[in-house]
């Protein structure tokens, strides 16, 4: 089994930026890509984005191109998901989420282990 553990959500102004962490822990393979997604209430949840084992490639959402970027320490093994340019629209609970080998998937049911979520709000 694989613990994930995030912080950084909160409260910002329309505009503003945030930067999530979420750390792996535990058993999984030394190949994994890590991910976040977002579930607004109401909705299904949301792909965001992925990053492959090696850091070497990501795969973005068209939705949050050009605003979020997600970047990965191998040492700590843990994911980023920085926010900038946020809109009210971004308002969700996000979760990060691993997968045992390739990166390229969008899918929720790709995935094999999830944080607990972290709320992020934007107010206008």
């Amino acid at each position: 089994q694989v613990q994930l553990v995030e912080s950084g959500g909160g409260l910002v102004q329309a505009g503003g930026s945030l930067r999530l962490s979420c750390a792996a822990s535990g058993r999984t393979s030394s190949r994994y890509a890590m991910g976040w997604f977002r579930q607004a209430p109401g909705k299904e949840r949301e792909f965001v984005g992925v990053i492959s084992w090696s850091g070497g490639s990501t795969y973005m959402a068209e939705s949050v191109k050009g605003r979020f970027t997600i970047s990965r320490d191998n040492a700590k093994n843990t994911v980023y998901l920085q926010m900038n340019s946020l809109k009210p629209e971004d308002t969700a609970v996000y979760y990060c989420a691993v997968r045992n080998g390739g990166y390229y998937y969008n899918a929720p049911e790709e995935y094999n282990y999830w944080g607990q979520g972290t709320q992020v709000t934007v107010s206008s």
